[in-house]
């Protein structure tokens, strides 16, 4: 399991989210200034990278805080797809601004966000007739070893382009805000391209140009935050949301502006496990931890047992439990492997649903 810290770089377990990027440049940290930056990606040929042009935006909260970050052009319609850690403090009454590579600047609005995917959706205002999306691929097909391409403004150097290639998938990632309050859990894509701080939010190619997953989050051995000057760079560990996942959340968020989460209707230990992800005995806020008349609680689940595999995914703590619940859908059927009183069991359920984040 990996953990990182999100919008203000914080390390918690060693890695972190792509941060802050110097003044007047691009990253997803909260800026002292009150700035907010996304570097859009759309599906022109840019001289220089053949795959995308891109675009910097800025935001600002309510409050006069802001972020920064990356994205790309989704649809002709005029939304950007991002990580919600880049905009979540220009939801409620923040503004958004991007700017492509020509200059041309665009006001945006969020459209929805989605906290624990760590995807959102902003849209342009009056959006160009000829925006071009990028292609999405199939980030199930994607094999270890393929090429990626990273696309981003980091450090602040815009229509910057890196490569390398996929190093592992269905990497465990947790992600926080540093508090613990706001947590994201993925199933990721492990690249070794060069991902830094601007990055975030922006697409992950493959070798033909197809968007493969969602630049999200880094491993790094320096420390670094809020206005400080350290800033931890690229250290060939790179982890992309898939764009399969990505690309459904997004959808619910452009339909309603709420996430649909799949859930199997229990609450799991999010400590430190190597284990598995073992069913609490109380739920949050003294609820029960499993929910009567859920799959849990259909499929004959108890407080105590512990979950040791999703399908054939080796499931070792409650966010990799999570997490790769969330690469499902409601509705979705799934066998869990758990462990009671010293004896394997295995159960079919069918998995529920949960919108929007609580």
């Amino acid at each position: 399991m990996v953990r990182c810290a999100l919008r203000d770089g914080r390390r918690e377990g060693g890695s972190r989210c792509p941060g802050p990027g110097p003044s007047g440049g691009v990253g997803i940290a909260l800026r002292q200034e009150g700035r907010t930056a996304v570097t859009v990606a759309d599906g022109r040929t840019h001289p220089g990278t053949g795959h995308g042009g891109g675009a910097a935006g800025r935001g600002e909260g309510a409050d006069g805080e802001g972020g920064t970050g990356t994205g790309f052009v989704f649809d002709t319609q005029g939304h950007i797809v991002t990580n919600n850690h880049v905009v979540a403090d220009a939801v409620d009454g923040g503004k958004v601004t991007a700017t492509f590579p020509s200059g041309k600047k665009y006001d945006a609005e969020v459209v929805g966000h989605a906290q624990g995917y760590d995807v959102a959706v902003i849209k342009l205002k009056n959006a160009p007739s000829d925006l071009k999306p990028l292609t999405l691929g199939d980030s199930d097909k994607v094999a270890i070893g393929d090429s990626t391409i990273a696309i981003g403004a980091p450090f602040g150097l815009s229509n910057t382009v890196t490569t390398g290639i996929i190093s592992a998938k269905n990497r465990p990632v947790a992600s926080s805000d540093g508090t613990g309050s706001s947590a994201s859990y993925m199933s990721a894509l492990q690249t070794d391209a060069s991902i830094n701080p601007g990055n975030s939010g922006g697409p992950l190619l493959d070798a033909q140009g197809n968007v493969i997953g969602i630049n999200s989050a880094i491993q790094s051995t320096g420390s670094g935050g809020l206005g400080g000057t350290a800033q931890s760079g690229s250290i060939g560990l790179g982890f992309a949301i898939p764009i399969n996942q990505a690309k459904y959340v997004a959808q619910e968020l452009i339909k309603d502006g709420q996430p649909v989460y799949a859930k199997i209707g229990a609450s799991v230990s999010l400590e430190e496990s190597t284990d598995g992800a073992k069913i609490t005995d109380q739920g949050a806020g003294g609820a029960a931890a499993v929910e009567a008349g859920g799959p849990a609680a259909k499929a004959g689940l108890k407080p105590g047992d512990v979950i040791t595999k999703l399908d054939d995914t080796v499931i070792d703590s409650g966010p990799t439990l999570i997490g790769e619940i969330w690469t499902h859908k409601p509705g979705d059927k799934v066998t869990l492997t758990y462990e009671r009183d010293g004896k394997t069991h295995t159960v079919d359920l069918t998995l529920g649903s949960r919108k929007g984040d609580s």
